[in-house]
Protein backbone atom coordinates (compact mmCIF):
# COMPACT_ATOMS: atom_id res chain seq x y z
CA UNK A 1 0.00 0.00 0.00
CA UNK A 2 1.16 3.37 -0.42
CA UNK A 3 0.17 7.27 0.60
CA UNK A 4 -0.38 10.40 -0.40
CA UNK A 5 -1.66 13.34 1.01
CA UNK A 6 -5.22 12.70 -0.30
CA UNK A 7 -4.78 9.08 -1.46
CA UNK A 8 -4.15 5.53 -0.71
CA UNK A 9 -3.10 3.25 -3.51
CA UNK A 10 -4.01 -0.41 -2.68
CA UNK A 11 -4.59 -4.10 -4.00
CA UNK A 12 -7.73 -3.92 -5.85
CA UNK A 13 -10.38 -5.29 -3.26
CA UNK A 14 -14.13 -7.38 -4.74
CA UNK A 15 -16.05 -4.04 -3.27
CA UNK A 16 -14.16 -2.29 -5.98
CA UNK A 17 -14.98 -4.04 -9.00
CA UNK A 18 -18.62 -2.70 -9.32
CA UNK A 19 -17.42 1.18 -9.70
CA UNK A 20 -14.41 -0.12 -11.77
CA UNK A 21 -17.45 -1.25 -13.99
CA UNK A 22 -19.52 1.84 -13.74
CA UNK A 23 -16.03 3.41 -14.65
CA UNK A 24 -15.12 1.13 -17.92
CA UNK A 25 -18.86 2.18 -18.66
CA UNK A 26 -18.64 5.79 -18.81
CA UNK A 27 -18.23 6.87 -22.82
CA UNK A 28 -16.30 9.87 -21.47
CA UNK A 29 -13.89 7.83 -19.59
CA UNK A 30 -13.45 5.69 -22.48
CA UNK A 31 -12.96 7.93 -25.29
CA UNK A 32 -9.38 7.27 -26.33
CA UNK A 33 -10.28 3.56 -25.81
CA UNK A 34 -11.72 0.88 -28.95
CA UNK A 35 -15.18 0.80 -26.93
CA UNK A 36 -16.60 0.84 -23.27
CA UNK A 37 -16.07 -2.60 -21.66
CA UNK A 38 -19.04 -4.67 -20.11
CA UNK A 39 -19.53 -5.79 -16.33
CA UNK A 40 -18.00 -9.07 -17.28
CA UNK A 41 -14.98 -7.20 -19.38
CA UNK A 42 -14.61 -5.04 -16.29
CA UNK A 43 -14.32 -7.75 -13.72
CA UNK A 44 -11.71 -9.82 -15.47
CA UNK A 45 -9.84 -6.41 -15.70
CA UNK A 46 -10.18 -5.71 -12.26
CA UNK A 47 -9.10 -9.62 -11.37
CA UNK A 48 -6.37 -9.24 -13.44
CA UNK A 49 -4.75 -6.75 -12.13
CA UNK A 50 -5.45 -7.79 -8.61
CA UNK A 51 -3.96 -11.08 -9.48
CA UNK A 52 -0.46 -9.37 -10.86
CA UNK A 53 -0.61 -6.83 -7.66
CA UNK A 54 -0.63 -10.52 -5.83
CA UNK A 55 2.09 -11.78 -7.84
CA UNK A 56 4.83 -8.73 -8.22
CA UNK A 57 3.55 -6.73 -4.76
CA UNK A 58 2.83 -3.66 -7.97
CA UNK A 59 1.12 -2.93 -9.97
CA UNK A 60 -2.16 -0.80 -11.44
CA UNK A 61 -3.01 -0.24 -7.51
CA UNK A 62 -6.81 0.79 -6.86
CA UNK A 63 -6.84 4.04 -5.65
CA UNK A 64 -8.91 5.33 -2.82
CA UNK A 65 -9.72 8.89 -1.24
CA UNK A 66 -8.39 8.77 2.18
CA UNK A 67 -11.34 10.98 3.80
CA UNK A 68 -13.93 9.46 1.88
CA UNK A 69 -12.87 5.72 1.68
CA UNK A 70 -14.01 5.66 -1.68
CA UNK A 71 -12.72 3.81 -4.70
CA UNK A 72 -11.70 6.05 -8.04
CA UNK A 73 -10.41 4.35 -10.01
CA UNK A 74 -6.50 2.72 -10.32
CA UNK A 75 -3.09 4.69 -11.01
CA UNK A 76 0.20 2.72 -11.11
CA UNK A 77 2.59 0.54 -12.87
CA UNK A 78 2.32 -2.39 -15.31
CA UNK A 79 4.66 -4.47 -17.58
CA UNK A 80 3.38 -4.20 -21.27
CA UNK A 81 2.51 -7.44 -22.74
CA UNK A 82 2.31 -6.54 -26.22
CA UNK A 83 5.41 -5.54 -27.98
CA UNK A 84 6.23 -1.53 -28.32
CA UNK A 85 8.91 0.25 -28.67
CA UNK A 86 9.90 0.22 -25.07
CA UNK A 87 9.29 -3.38 -24.55
CA UNK A 88 10.13 -4.86 -22.28
CA UNK A 89 9.58 -1.97 -19.84
CA UNK A 90 7.63 -0.64 -17.25
CA UNK A 91 4.78 1.52 -17.81
CA UNK A 92 2.98 3.75 -15.55
CA UNK A 93 -0.89 4.18 -16.21
CA UNK A 94 -4.14 5.69 -14.43
CA UNK A 95 -7.82 5.77 -15.55
CA UNK A 96 -10.05 7.97 -13.02
CA UNK A 97 -13.47 8.10 -12.65
CA UNK A 98 -15.01 11.24 -14.61
CA UNK A 99 -16.28 12.74 -11.61
CA UNK A 100 -12.20 12.84 -9.56
CA UNK A 101 -10.64 14.38 -13.00
CA UNK A 102 -9.13 18.10 -12.71
CA UNK A 103 -8.54 17.46 -9.22
CA UNK A 104 -4.81 16.51 -9.19
CA UNK A 105 -5.28 12.69 -8.88
CA UNK A 106 -3.81 11.14 -11.57
CA UNK A 107 -0.66 13.26 -11.05
CA UNK A 108 -0.72 12.92 -7.32
CA UNK A 109 -1.24 8.84 -7.39
CA UNK A 110 1.48 8.60 -10.45
CA UNK A 111 3.99 10.48 -8.83
CA UNK A 112 3.76 8.38 -5.49
CA UNK A 113 4.04 5.70 -8.05
CA UNK A 114 7.01 7.00 -9.82
CA UNK A 115 8.63 7.18 -6.62
CA UNK A 116 8.11 3.08 -6.15
CA UNK A 117 8.92 2.73 -9.28
CA UNK A 118 12.67 4.51 -8.63
CA UNK A 119 13.17 3.90 -5.00
CA UNK A 120 11.83 0.44 -4.47
CA UNK A 121 12.22 -1.45 -7.94
CA UNK A 122 15.24 0.39 -8.58
CA UNK A 123 14.11 0.83 -12.45
CA UNK A 124 16.11 3.13 -14.34
CA UNK A 125 12.99 4.16 -16.83
CA UNK A 126 9.42 4.21 -16.38
CA UNK A 127 7.50 4.73 -19.75
CA UNK A 128 3.82 5.98 -20.55
CA UNK A 129 1.71 6.06 -24.33
CA UNK A 130 -1.86 7.35 -25.26
CA UNK A 131 -3.50 7.99 -28.04
CA UNK A 132 -2.29 10.59 -30.20
CA UNK A 133 -5.18 12.01 -29.00
CA UNK A 134 -5.64 11.82 -25.45
CA UNK A 135 -4.67 15.43 -24.64
CA UNK A 136 -5.50 14.85 -21.01
CA UNK A 137 -3.30 11.72 -20.73
CA UNK A 138 -0.60 13.80 -22.12
CA UNK A 139 -0.76 16.45 -19.89
CA UNK A 140 -0.44 14.42 -16.46
CA UNK A 141 2.75 13.04 -18.48
CA UNK A 142 4.03 16.56 -18.59
CA UNK A 143 2.75 17.47 -15.46
CA UNK A 144 5.17 14.18 -14.30
CA UNK A 145 8.01 15.49 -16.04
CA UNK A 146 8.05 12.82 -18.90
CA UNK A 147 9.05 13.53 -22.39
CA UNK A 148 7.95 12.86 -25.27
CA UNK A 149 10.34 10.16 -27.26
CA UNK A 150 9.36 11.30 -30.44
CA UNK A 151 8.63 7.41 -31.34
CA UNK A 152 4.67 7.38 -31.84
CA UNK A 153 3.75 3.93 -32.44
CA UNK A 154 0.63 2.12 -33.94
CA UNK A 155 -0.77 0.51 -30.97
CA UNK A 156 -0.94 -3.37 -31.60
CA UNK A 157 -4.48 -3.88 -30.12
CA UNK A 158 -6.29 -1.04 -31.76
CA UNK A 159 -7.49 -2.53 -35.48
CA UNK A 160 -5.38 -0.77 -38.02
CA UNK A 161 -7.28 2.13 -39.73
CA UNK A 162 -9.33 3.06 -36.15
CA UNK A 163 -8.18 7.00 -35.07
CA UNK A 164 -6.87 5.91 -32.06
CA UNK A 165 -4.44 3.23 -33.08
CA UNK A 166 -1.09 5.99 -32.94
CA UNK A 167 0.24 6.56 -29.56
CA UNK A 168 2.54 9.10 -27.82
CA UNK A 169 5.20 7.23 -26.23
CA UNK A 170 7.02 9.14 -23.36
CA UNK A 171 9.23 8.56 -20.70
CA UNK A 172 10.98 9.49 -17.84
CA UNK A 173 14.33 8.19 -16.34
CA UNK A 174 15.71 8.02 -12.87
CA UNK A 175 18.01 10.99 -13.32
CA UNK A 176 15.19 13.16 -14.76
CA UNK A 177 12.81 12.24 -11.85
CA UNK A 178 15.17 13.28 -9.20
Amino acid sequence: MLETKRLILRQWQDSDFQAFSEINADPDVMAFYPSIMSEAESNKMAAKLQGLIDEWSWGFWAVELKQENEFIGFVGLHRPSHDLPCTPCVEIGWRLSKKHWGKGYATEAAKESLRFAFEYLALNEVYSFASVLNDKSWAVMERLNMENTGQNFEHPIIPEGHALREHVLYKITKEQWK
